[in-house]
């Protein structure tokens, strides 16, 4: 066999090899995280720079962390620990180093949660460690901490599910103050305020788990502006979590199946369907190409005499973000 012949096999031969060890390692990435518990039931997720995913759930709380490249996620803050309970939004803040979590009395609702702490907190807990190094109350008498957000000067804003109220924590502030309410933020049924994120026009959008609405709220010099209901190119079902993607246009999750790509433009939201049919979506986090989104199956929490049992184990299922 001549030279040139036996490079020219070796070369379609490492071609091959290589090829099929990528197709391995992207089977072996996109493969579905476990969260390990009966009632893990997941309710917000936030990944950090390296891919570490952070994990909230709505009945066991504590927080579960799934490092890159695993496919189990561990328990990191355990339920109860610094006086949490339910656990709702999460995100990761990697300016200050610290991880916020929204933690709730939700036991009005058949959902006792892991200690006797009542009333809703804003919680941060060191990003490295995992103790616990900041606490902040809800005022007020009706309250759910659900998600939230934080804008390049570092202020926070967090939605109130139990009110149509926008709190908001200052860089350096102890305590939340009410920063924006306003009655067309009121659900026509069911909850009300949940995701929340910040375009690249410097406007808050949410959306209500209930209504089904989608709203701009315009933020200039750090105060609140004109609420303005927008109109989607299609219902939407329990809207859920709401990710910053780029420009004006996010990721949602909708509590009825589906993962959407949202982008507004004006007074509209184009609703790009990602995947439908999945399992009570709450959570949506990129890494890299890939979207996670958490199953939460809230049906089966909340609905578990006429939905039966959830399906175990609970998961985040990979999704390929495409074009």
């Amino acid at each position: 066999m001549s030279a040139w012949k036996r490079r020219g096999r070796l070369a379609v031969l490492a071609f091959t090899c290589s090829s099929a060890f990528a197709s391995v390692a992207m089977t072996d990435e996109l493969k579905p995280i476990e969260i390990p518990g009966d009632r893990a039931y997941p309710e917000s997720m936030s990944a950090a720079s390296d891919g570490t995913l952070y994990i909230s759930s709505l009945a066991s709380g504590g927080v579960a962390r799934v490092k890159p490249g695993q496919h189990k996620a561990e328990m990191w803050i355990k339920p109860g620990a610094f006086d949490t309970r339910t656990t709702f939004g999460v995100l990761v803040d990697e300016k200050t180093n610290t991880l916020w979590v929204c933690s709730n009395d939700i036991s009005a609702l058949g959902v006792p949660g892991p200690s006797s702490v009542e009333g809703a907190y804003l919680k941060g807990f060191d990003l490295a460690t995992g103790d616990g190094k900041f606490s902040a109350a809800f005022p007020g008498k009706n309250h759910v901490c659900n998600d939230m957000v934080i804008a390049p000067d570092g202020t926070m804003y967090v939605t109130n599910t139990s009110a149509p109220q926008i709190l908001r924590l200052k860089p350096g502030a102890k305590d939340l103050e009410v920063w924006l309410e306003n009655d067309l933020l009121v659900p026509k049924n069911g909850a009300g305020l949940d995701g929340i994120a910040l375009g690249d026009d410097g406007n808050l959008y949410v959306n209500t788990y209930g209504g089904n609405e989608f709203f701009r709220i315009a933020l200039k010099d750090g105060a609140p502006g004109a609420v303005t209901k927008l109109e989607t190119s299609r219902p939407i079902k329990n809207p859920d979590a709401l990710r910053h993607l780029s420009g004006n246009t996010f990721l949602m999750a909708e509590g009825g199946g589906a993962v959407d790509r949202v982008t507004v433009n004006g007074d509209k939201v184009e609703i790009e369907t990602l995947k439908d049919g999945m399992g009570g979506p709450t959570s949506v986090a990129k890494v890299g190409g890939t979207l996670w989104v958490g199953e939460g199956q809230l049906s089966h929490l909340f609905g578990a005499k006429e939905n039966g049992p959830p399906k175990l184990p609970f998961q985040v299922v990979p999704l390929p973000l495409g074009n």
